[in-house]
């Protein structure tokens, strides 16, 4: 008996950002939520500047060009946060 594998694509669809979670929803229908507080850049931009994100990384990472932040799927959904400084 084989094991079926189900296919998995953690491309970004969507992102929110509100006041303690960063939220993504993946093209295979998973959400990743985290808390804002991992990620201080994001946590102490503005509200319209969190909004301003981009895909990137061939879908696999979320770019926010006016504070220069990346993150990728792959780190959100291995749980880790952003370095410290």
């Amino acid at each position: 008996m084989g094991i079926s594998a189900i296919a998995t694509d953690a491309r970004v669809r969507d992102v929110r950002v509100d006041a303690d979670h960063l939220t993504l929803d993946l093209v295979d229908g998973r959400r990743i939520a985290v808390p804002l507080a991992w990620y201080p850049r994001l946590r102490d931009a503005t509200s319209t500047q969190r909004a301003r994100w981009e895909i990137a990384g061939g879908g696999y990472g979320i770019h926010w060009p006016e504070i220069d932040e990346d993150l990728s799927t792959d780190g959100l959904l291995r749980g880790i946060p952003a370095a410290r400084r």
